[in-house]
């Protein structure tokens, strides 16, 4: 499918699972994602409810403390471009990917990020950090609050991502859209492959895979097909045509 094999990725479909902290379940494969790293560059662009770039990287900060790893943010820079070419390790953390992207866009990061991931360098992407290195971010489930200048994104996957991707529930009353409603509309308009990541799963990118990785299983949707995939599951693998 693409050629993955200097990416060191782990995108996660969140960064909290319900009654837990803050990257808490991620930490065991950020241990092995960041070994031998002790500063992280922080991207806190997506600001979740609004939360401050200096509030932000702190909560970050508090996380990574856990694995004796430091966390600097990247709005702290005068020079954004240079410091992420710098960068040992890097982490976006998720809230409204439009946001996010439109910030990316307005220091002109998209290259310089894309460029540093290609090269190996090891990056961990939660819920929006996930979404923009997908090939767009017109499957997100955030508010256009603002508006980039373009909805591409990185295409370190050739394909799209839904987080926090939901089933419907059973005998639920709520008669609105479902999310695999939204994304089969999406289906019906454009042809690039989406997947649906619950929480609690992840990609891994290393060694020329594209694993799903968690507990749960994935929804692949690809020309108007749906198919779950289960965890270990190469990406990769999937032809586009």
């Amino acid at each position: 499918m693409t050629n993955t094999s200097n990416y060191k990725c782990l995108l996660a479909s969140t960064s909290t699972l319900h009654q837990g902290k803050y990257l808490e379940y991620l930490l065991p494969e950020l241990v092995n994602l960041f070994k031998n790293i002790d500063e992280v560059l922080f991207v806190p662009f997506a600001r979740p409810s609004g939360i401050s770039h200096d509030a932000y990287t702190q909560k970050a900060n508090e996380a990574f403390s856990k694995i004796g790893k430091k966390c600097v943010g990247l709005h702290q820079f005068n020079q954004p471009i240079e410091a992420i070419k710098n960068a040992k390790a890097i982490f976006t953390g998720g809230g409204n990917s439009f946001v996010l992207l439109n910030q990316l866009y307005k220091f002109d990061l998209l290259d310089a990020l894309k460029q540093k991931i290609s090269n190996g360098t090891p990056y961990l992407g939660t819920s929006a950090g996930s979404n923009i290195c997908g090939l767009s971010i017109k499957t997100t489930n955030d508010m256009p609050i603002v508006y980039p200048p373009s909805f591409d994104a990185l295409g370190i996957v050739p394909f799209l991502i839904n987080p926090h991707y939901l089933d419907p529930i059973a005998n639920d009353k709520h008669m609105g859209e479902t999310r695999e409603t939204r994304i089969k509309e999406f289906m019906t308009y454009n042809k690039e492959m989406v997947l649906g990541l619950r929480e609690g799963s992840w990609l891994h990118l290393e060694n020329s895979k594209i694993l799903l990785k968690g507990n749960l299983s994935a929804r692949l949707f690809h020309k108007q097909s749906i198919k779950e995939i289960d965890s270990g599951f190469d990406l990769n693998s999937v032809k586009l045509n």
